[in-house]
């Protein structure tokens, strides 16, 4: 049984000592990942359109998470009457980040492929913090020669351009070149909305792929129950989540807002419900840019849901025995 950590060592404030991804160890050493958890920053801001900043996307995540680091050992869910991350069940490290080389796309992506190999090969859950959407491309490649994945993709925009003026890898491509990989099986792409999405041939596009695409509208009236059928069960699923597929009355921190977005609850209660239904293998959260958010309420959001995707993970891997 996990013990409070607080009652025989340091209170350990969330402000004060280290700002590490929930103040948990630094793992410099990425030839030896010992952990559940490997968190890693990726701090490119290189291909966004628009409003620059998702590069301080990492540490605004980070330090959110501070928040929830009180050295509870696990945290005691009531409604589930459960206790989420105990710390004798669930290591969790921060790597740092990835190198990012400024005006260097390719060097940069294959920084971050590098370090998400690493994590891969350590058997840890790789949990990316962005950056620009850009950066699911390389780290969705890094899981080359693994068991094929569903991709469950949060977000306002399809991110399904191919090409344009030559620019395949800015934040709009993404999705696309991880349909180009070969492990990618199929995906469900949720919160689609709005004027600058897309256009309707890359709609074509992902859908001859093998897309389901729903809008915000589309998921509230289906439910969460109505969206998860969709959704192919018993598939190692990869999770990517693009800040603005929420409203920005609740997440206003990123370079392109977008109206009509989900809530708190409408995501966290799929992510729970993926986890009853196959299995978590990774996940981006990208393009908080805390520039935009001086109240910092997008970083909390972020760093809140991870954390609790990351008990229903490891919560559901406890009771299944896998």
């Amino acid at each position: 049984m996990s013990q409070n950590a607080y009652e025989t060592g340091r209170l350990n404030l969330p402000f004060v000592g280290h700002c590490t991804f929930a103040k948990q160890p630094i793992c410099t050493d990425w030839d030896n990942i010992n952990a559940d958890v490997a968190v890693l920053g990726v701090p490119y801001d290189m291909g966004t359109q628009y409003r620059s900043g998702a590069r301080f996307g990492p540490r605004a995540i980070r330090e959110a998470s501070t928040l929830f680091s009180f050295g509870h050992g696990g945290a005691y869910d009531f409604e589930d009457d459960t206790v989420y991350l105990p710390t004798d069940r669930v290591k969790i490290v921060d790597m740092g980040d990835a190198d990012i080389v400024h005006t260097d796309t390719v060097k940069s992506h294959e920084n971050t492929r590098y370090a998400v190999r690493k994590i891969l090969r350590s058997g840890a859950l790789p949990v990316i913090l962005g950056g620009d959407h850009a950066v699911h491309a390389p780290v969705i490649e890094a899981f080359a020669g693994q068991e094929p994945v569903h991709i469950v993709h949060f977000d306002a925009h399809l991110d399904f351009v191919d090409e344009r003026h030559g620019v395949r890898y800015g934040h709009g491509n993404p999705l696309r070149r991880a349909s180009e990989t070969g492990h990618v099986t199929s995906m469900t792409q949720l919160g689609i909305r709005n004027v600058s999405s897309s256009n309707r041939s890359d709609y074509e596009a992902a859908q001859n792929f093998g897309s389901k695409i729903l809008s915000v509208r589309h998921v509230r009236k289906l439910g969460t129950q109505g969206v998860l059928d969709l959704i192919p069960k018993g598939a190692r699923y990869y999770v990517t989540i693009d800040i603005d597929g929420f409203d920005p009355s609740i997440a206003p921190g990123t370079g392109t807002p977008s109206h009509g977005g989900f809530l708190y609850y409408e995501v966290l209660e799929i992510l729970q419900g993926l986890t009853r239904q196959g299995r978590v293998v990774g996940m981006d959260l990208v393009e908080v840019a805390p520039a935009y958010d001086p109240t910092g309420i997008t970083g909390f959001l972020a760093a809140q849901l991870l954390m609790n995707f990351l008990g229903f993970i490891f919560e559901a891997r406890h009771q299944s025995g896998r």
